[in-house]
């Protein structure tokens, strides 16, 4: 099955540099991309012989003049960034596309040495444009389900693969490159996070839960953001005294594990359009990427769920999430664009059926269900891919 949207960015981001670098969380379908790319030739590097030839990266690289070159989990080399300069500064008509599950072990070992060498693309979990490629437009299944392919694919949750998919992570991802002396308080932090997915952070809040420091806490939502389980949202401000400024809002990678961490087995009206918001904020993270977004709140308690800054002095992007149309408050926008009056105002629904303009006060509103979204960002989106 082809994820047209994803081969489509990544023979893009090989169009401007040489080398990219693919990353996502464990079983976000990182190796499955990789391999349906036309003409790729793979390579496993927890392999033996894999990591063996790539001790000498030249004789390597020599072999594939022209070609698409695939190294799946490069971070389990000795030396990944060694291998991937040799690729971009000496063999340039080689093209590759290097995997792994998370940035933390690449940057760690990559340093600065592919400053400029390398485009980066992000396999967030399931968007729109895969569902319609899995053929199965069923969101009440994405939302429950989540979006890494085997859990979605699934015919039913099944609380083991949740369970197995963070003890792997611990395992694999988490203790190969952190040293956390308590497991079961980052056990407990996660499980506490995720179940508050999308709202306001204090680490205060958590510290005694999880009986640790609130330093910890900081330190324990840097990891989980480092190894992309956890996004956080600053707060957009123009310098007003009544705007929010600190303090983010954090959610989880996935709509699947908030399902499973709240105990979810069936979704009401309020539930779908919490998880909405996790789906609108990975459309748009798939297509900006991660610094322009923000959300937006007052000391009053207005508050806008995401906003997009596309560059200085341009209009702002705003976004209020709602499963339905049916009694919705435009309170927040309103407030918004009193202080930040230029850019388009969408709410996003679930039901196709509330396509629809209308206007609140001085507030132009367009109501856009989900389906329709793609269409929307496709044409907002920015024009090149920011060199890392």
């Amino acid at each position: 099955m082809t994820r047209s949207y994803w081969v489509a960015e990544i023979l893009q981001a090989l169009a401007e540099r040489s080398v990219v670098w693919l990353s996502g969380v464990r079983r976000a379908g990182k190796t499955t991309l990789a391999k349906s790319l036309p003409g790729a030739r793979y390579h496993d590097c927890e392999l033996v012989r894999v990591r063996r030839a790539l001790q000498e990266p030249e004789l390597f690289f020599r072999q594939f003049q022209d070609e698409l070159v695939i190294l799946d989990e490069v971070h389990r080399l000795p030396n990944p960034s060694e291998v991937l300069k040799v690729a971009a500064d000496h063999f340039p008509r080689v093209r590759v596309v290097a995997t792994g599950s998370s940035t933390l072990a690449a940057r760690n070992k990559f340093k600065d040495s592919l400053t400029g060498r390398k485009r980066e693309v992000w396999l967030v979990p399931m968007i729109a444009r895969d569902l319609l490629d899995f053929e199965t437009w069923d969101l009440d299944r994405r939302m429950l389900n989540g979006g890494l392919p085997p859990f979605f694919l699934a015919s039913r949750p099944d609380d083991k693969d949740y369970e197995e998919w963070v003890s792997s992570y611990w395992a694999k991802d988490l203790s190969e490159l952190f040293v956390v002396e308590k497991k079961a308080s980052f056990t407990r932090f996660l499980e506490l996070l995720f179940a508050q997915s999308g709202g306001l952070f204090e680490a205060q809040a958590f510290a005694g839960p999880c009986e640790i420091s609130r330093p910890t806490v900081t330190h324990y939502l840097s990891i989980l953001e480092t190894t992309l389980l956890a996004t956080a949202l600053r707060p957009y401000h123009g310098g007003r005294a009544n705007e929010i400024k600190a303090q983010p809002k954090v959610y989880a990678f996935d709509t699947g594990f908030v399902a499973y961490f709240k105990g979810w087995d069936t979704l009401r009206d309020e539930d779908r359009g919490q998880l909405l918001e996790h789906l609108v904020l990975g459309e748009l993270i798939a297509r900006f990427g991660l610094v322009p977004l923000h959300y937006w709140r007052d000391k009053q308690r207005h508050e806008v769920d995401f906003v997009v800054q596309l560059g200085r002095g341009r209009e702002l992007l705003a976004f209020e999430c709602k499963s339905s149309s049916h009694h919705f408050d435009p309170a927040g926008l309103q407030a918004f664009r009193r202080k930040h009056p230029r850019g388009p105002n969408l709410v996003v629904t679930l039901k196709e059926t509330e396509r629809h303009s209308q206007t609140a006060g001085e507030v132009q509103l367009d109501y856009v269900p989900f389906a329709d979204l793609t269409t929307r960002l496709d044409a907002w989106r920015r024009p090149t891919r920011r060199a890392v």
